[in-house]
């Protein structure tokens, strides 16, 4: 592929043709052409060639792996043959989404205090070098402080897997200084004070997978002494709607819906994290099974109302 073809202007209009098949589900190309002249800020009034399209389709799967198919009856439609890729929350889906909001962001200097983002921690500094040494499978060097802890550590460690939670990158990675250190944990980027490649390689255990590893949790924190059981849940209709544009966890399924409440069913391990996003609902969120999970969020909510009972002042003069 030509240097240009995987530019800023080309990745947006390979965006375009995503969004554009994606949107319509199947479409003509008659019908992509007419779209594409009618988008003048993409075309600037001229046609797009069958030619062109033919490999900006190719193109599209060397980048985000997506499958630009035709029907080869009726009207010849396009669709996106493996469109669950783009659904699923996956990488190719995340990658997807990143480039189209950052087509819709692009020019958009004009208006930039009427736009607020959220901030992602030190993604930027280690990131790049993180993903480098994954690649070649390198052990990385890495001074670490963690938040529990006054001193901060060097390590070697493994690079195994990356995870993006609550506006924070995690690596997931294998200690490499000896049996004290040879197990798998769990690095915030901003906690990392600085990183290197080192010249040593590792070989990726054939049996560890990150989908197994992180397996019925919600989150980084993998407490293990958690089983996977149903969760069942009971939902504000208002509140509802959100879960049902995005879930909690890709098990969550809707067993009841009504104009006051829904119920809603999980099949994953009940740890510290999925506690901490039913409290984030507060009110708007009962869980109804299991029991022990329920009498586990009635205590939480009992210790939170403790602090509430005395006056700020109180609790600093004790």
């Amino acid at each position: 592929m030509a240097e240009n073809e995987r530019g800023p202007i080309m990745m947006k209009r390979y965006v375009w043709l995503i969004n554009t098949i994606y949107r319509a589900k199947r479409i003509s190309f008659k019908d992509i052409n007419e779209r594409w002249r009618n988008d003048f800020d993409m075309s600037r009034g001229e046609d797009l060639s069958i030619r062109t399209f033919k490999r900006w389709s190719d193109n599209i799967w060397n980048l985000f792996g997506l499958i630009i198919s035709n029907e080869h009856c009726g009207d010849y439609c396009y669709f996106i043959e493996n469109i669950e890729d783009i659904t699923d929350g996956g990488l190719q889906s995340w990658l997807f989404n990143t480039f189209t909001v950052s087509n819709a962001l692009t020019g958009c200097m004009g208006i930039k205090d009427r736009i607020q983002l959220e901030y992602v921690p030190s993604g930027e500094l280690h990131l790049h070098p993180i993903i480098d040494a994954m690649k070649e499978n390198r052990v990385l060097n890495i001074t670490y402080k963690s938040y529990w802890k006054d001193n901060e550590k060097n390590y070697d460690v493994q690079p195994l897997c990356l995870k993006l939670f609550r506006q924070r990158w995690y690596v997931i990675v294998h200690g490499n200084d000896g049996e004290e250190d040879q197990r798998i944990w769990i690095c915030a980027l901003d906690r990392i004070l600085s990183l290197q490649k080192t010249d040593q390689t590792f070989t990726m255990p054939r049996e560890w997978n990150a989908e197994a590893y992180f397996d019925g949790f919600i989150g980084v924190i993998r407490d293990e002494d958690y089983d996977k059981e149903i969760v069942k849940i009971k939902v504000k209709a208002g509140q509802a709607n959100y879960l049902r544009d995005l879930k909690i966890h890709r098990s969550q399924q809707e067993a009841e819906c009504n104009n006051e409440y829904s119920i809603f069913t999980f099949y994953l391990r009940p740890t510290f994290d999925f506690q901490q996003e039913l409290l984030w609902n507060a009110d708007n969120m009962e869980v109804l099974s299991p029991q022990w999970l329920r009498d586990e969020m009635v205590d939480r909510i009992k210790e939170m109302l403790k602090l509430y009972q005395t006056t700020p002042s109180e609790q600093t003069e004790s």
